[in-house]
């Protein structure tokens, strides 16, 4: 399957031979100073393993990674300073990626191919960070249970006709806090209590779990309707696992807050930030160019069901499945200025 989205990708753009020789060329003074990469990196899909080895093949450059989680990463950051190894930082967050910028761990990216290759609303305002692909946060519902004609809005979940039937996952999760941040922004500090507070009371069970698991709990009837990220059921309808290729058919997916003058699905980015003290920048940012390419990004909507940060580079089918939606056009820094927030109102609401 990857191989197929690299060949589709290669095949109808005419990349192929010509890209590759466009990357040999511009690495071949790098490859005298250096032949690798260092990347610190949250990221944990098989997806990102055949990219880096495809990366490797065409440049030479060896790509080396270091997993753990963001917060992880940015401490180790901090606490290496200039002598830290690593060359990039990936997360799965626009909010770490702020945080990552704020505690002055990365330097700007200023280049005009990986600025040709990113939709313009979901670039970093302030050039520290570059999204590689971007995920909306979904609503799920029973097929048997809920009709589409039943939702509208996130606001909407504390409805009373949602008591006992809201899934979601724990408050310390970063996609949680993400969408939280969201709504502090959009809405302000005392209505997201409200709205967390209404949430909580239409809980069906505590929090916990994965996304998947949310899904899962529908197909079994412990919930109606579950928070998660658009491309878990990708995941799901594409399993070979029974148990998971079932829970994906079971609900469908419905994109929030898209009716007129309503601001959008809650949106946030896979990205990727160069570190301040890179000690192999060139090879960082060829690197960066690569994974905004064509065919990378064409690898990644067909191998995670990831939307793809490239304009020229269209969902997989199964995501295509679901129609198109009006992404939450906040500025994406915004999800980490209001992490806090986000935080103290899960503590104050009881959300776990």
């Amino acid at each position: 399957q990857a191989e197929d989205g690299i060949r589709d990708a290669q095949e109808s753009r005419g990349l192929g031979d010509v890209y590759k020789r466009q990357l040999l060329t511009s690495c071949t003074n790098n490859e005298k100073k250096s032949n690798e990469v260092n990347l610190y990196s949250q990221r944990h899909y098989t997806v990102d393993k055949l990219q880096y080895e495809n990366f490797t093949k065409l440049t030479g450059i060896k790509v080396n990674v270091i997993k753990a989680n963001a917060d992880e990463l940015i401490e180790r950051l901090k606490n290496e300073g200039k002598n830290s190894p690593a060359d990039l930082f990936i997360t799965v967050d626009a909010g770490k990626l702020q945080k990552a910028a704020e505690l002055d761990l990365l330097q700007k990216v200023s280049n005009s191919t990986i600025e040709n290759n990113i939709l313009d609303d979901l670039k970093d305002k302030n050039g520290f960070w570059v999204p590689i692909t971007y995920r909306a946060r979904v609503l799920v519902y029973s097929n048997e249970r809920v009709s589409e004609s039943e939702l509208s809005t996130y606001e909407d979940l504390v409805n009373e006709k949602w008591k006992n039937k809201i899934l979601v996952r724990s408050s310390s999760n970063a996609y949680n806090q993400a969408l939280m941040s969201s709504l502090v922004a959009n809405l302000g500090y005392d209505k997201t209590i409200d709205w967390s507070e209404g949430l909580v009371e239409n809980f069906a069970r505590d929090p916990k779990g994965s996304d998947r698991d949310q899904v899962k709990a529908i197909a079994a009837g412990q919930g109606d309707i579950a928070i998660v990220n658009s491309y878990y059921i990708g995941l799901l309808l594409s399993s070979e696992n029974e148990e998971e290729l079932n829970a994906g058919k079971s609900v469908s997916v419905f994109f929030p807050n898209q009716g007129d003058g309503q601001r959008g699905s809650h949106i946030n980015v896979s990205g990727i930030g160069l570190t301040k003290n890179s000690p192999n920048k060139a090879n960082a940012i060829k690197l960066i160019e690569y994974l905004t390419g064509d065919v990378a990004q064409n690898t990644y909507v067909q191998n995670s069901y990831e939307y793809a940060a490239n304009p020229n580079i269209k969902p997989s089918e199964i995501v295509q499945s679901w129609g198109t939606f009006k992404r939450d056009s906040l500025d994406l820094n915004m999800l980490g200025k209001f992490r806090g927030e986000a935080i103290r109102i899960f503590d104050k609401t009881g959300w776990k």
